[in-house]
């Protein structure tokens, strides 16, 4: 697969992680700052176990990455493009 369309595929799984309606509100959460699963969990009114199985997708995605601080994991984007992609899809949204 030549490099362009390595690129599109690539592009096109971002899309796919990101159309789930809990991962996308979970990256919401995050634009801000880090947060726990617990703060996650409180923030968006979903089971645990349901916003971590969507942590587990955005974290094999290589959209947010965990920090182990003392007995809690706090997640967080892993970078500017993806707090970009979002505000900006976002942004396009509300303008509909």
């Amino acid at each position: 697969m030549d490099d362009g369309k390595a690129a599109v595929a690539a592009a096109s799984e971002l899309f796919r992680v990101l159309s789930a309606d809990v991962r996308l509100a979970i990256v919401l959460q995050l634009l801000d700052s880090p947060r726990s699963v617990q703060q996650l969990v409180a923030a968006l009114d979903v089971r645990q176990p349901l916003v971590s199985q969507h942590l587990r997708v955005l974290r094999a995605a290589r959209l947010v990455v965990a920090e182990q601080r003392a007995r809690e994991r706090v997640y967080r984007l892993v970078d500017e493009h993806v707090r970009h992609i979002v505000a900006d899809a976002l942004l396009h949204a509300a303008e509909g």
